[in-house]
């Protein structure tokens, strides 16, 4: 028993000899290393360790392989094992920087300006499908109606007054030979008066439906463009009006004095009040419709469809149109083709000097620039 203890003591002794020297020189390499490799040195071989730590070393003096310091087990953490923390790319701080100071203006006084505002995202324009344009169409077509039936119910009132004053040209005409205006069928008068005050009430609510029927067309244009339509509406009305009164008051004196020179002691002269307000009021629709020609050349001039120059350049095909409308407008004489292609022709000229004074300007490329030059020298 005695020699076990003292065999036991022994293999302590050694025990706590080794461990002291590997403390010691784990004090050293911590020096060098850092402190957070001693803290791990010191926790992993304290002094004073069990009976299999000194087996261990007993196996280490026979030559075979242990751990040591230099072998660090995967319990140990290591400086090796950290994860470094990856540098920060100076390229893009340099990048950003470069950015940002040429955000920055200096002002005149020495100070700084504000960042450039980044430029403003456009507003989404709503694109009105097939659908939405017919709801639309619609809706102006009720409203115009509706405004022709108030002016109906307001002229029918001086239904009488309105019917004679549009015979008046005609039965001045008639009274020196004996004629006189009749009628056939015993409701026509009525109807004749009812349709005079529809026709009066149209030119009564002009202005409103033709501010409907520009209104219309007002989605497809730019906002610079939507400010013409109010003053567009009622030139629009005032054209139609004129071009009727130059039809009742120079036309129709001298259509129908035409038509009744073939009256002789023969023929009498005998029209029915019926055919009358037909004649009458197609030349008056017509008239009016024609006297729209320089606003409707405004309109194409300043959305620069047309120009002032494309104008005068297709006048003489201007000309023959105005003849050719004439024609298809006008009863078959040469009075009133005459005296509906004469105004169209001085109306085209007109709306030539209104594209001029409102229409856009196109500029002129380089080549054209050239050409003109080249053509002036």
């Amino acid at each position: 028993m005695s020699e076990e203890r003292t065999d036991r003591d022994r293999i302590e002794d050694e025990a706590g000899a080794e461990s002291e020297g590997t403390s010691s020189l784990n004090q050293g390499e911590g020096t060098a290393e850092g402190p957070a490799l001693n803290d791990s040195s010191d926790e992993g071989h304290a002094p004073g360790e069990d009976l299999t730590d000194a087996l261990a070393s007993d196996e280490a003096e026979d030559g075979t392989s242990r751990p040591t310091e230099d072998s660090p087990s995967e319990d140990s953490p290591t400086e090796d094992s950290a994860d470094p923390e990856p540098p920060l790319p100076e390229s893009q701080d340099a990048g950003d920087a470069v950015e940002s100071t040429s955000d920055i203006e200096p002002k005149g006084d020495g100070s700084v300006a504000e960042a450039k505002a980044e430029p403003e995202e456009e507003e989404p324009v709503h694109e009105m499908t097939f659908t939405e344009h017919l709801n639309e169409l619609r809706v102006r077509l009720v409203r115009c109606i509706i405004a022709a039936f108030v002016g109906l119910l307001v002229c029918y009132a001086f239904a009488e007054q309105l019917f004679m004053m549009l015979m008046q040209p005609l039965i001045t005409l008639l009274e020196p030979s004996g004629g006189s205006l009749i009628y056939t069928g015993l409701p026509e008068a009525f109807f004749t008066h009812l349709k005079v005050a529809a026709i009066a009430g149209l030119f009564v609510a002009s202005p409103y439906i033709f501010y409907q029927l520009w209104m219309f067309i007002a989605p497809g244009l730019y906002e610079g463009e939507r400010k013409y339509m109010i003053p567009i509406a009622l030139c629009s009305a005032l054209c139609f009006v004129a071009g009727a009164l130059f039809g009742y008051y120079v036309v129709f004196p001298f259509g129908f004095q035409f038509f009744l020179g073939y009256a002789s002691d023969v023929i009498k002269p005998m029209p029915s009040v019926r055919e009358y307000f037909s004649f009458s009021t197609s030349m008056l629709f017509a008239f009016g419709f024609i006297f729209e020609l320089p606003l409707f050349m405004f309109f194409l001039s300043i959305l620069g469809i047309v120009t002032h120059q494309t104008l005068r350049k297709y006048r003489k095909f201007a000309i023959l149109g105005s003849f050719v409308v004439a024609a298809v407008l006008t009863p078959p004489d040469v009075v009133s083709q005459s005296l509906m292609a004469g105004p169209l022709c001085i109306l085209y000229e007109v709306g030539i000097w209104v594209a001029y004074a409102f229409g856009k300007k196109r500029k002129e490329s380089p080549a054209e620039d050239d050409a003109t030059a080249e053509a002036k020298g």
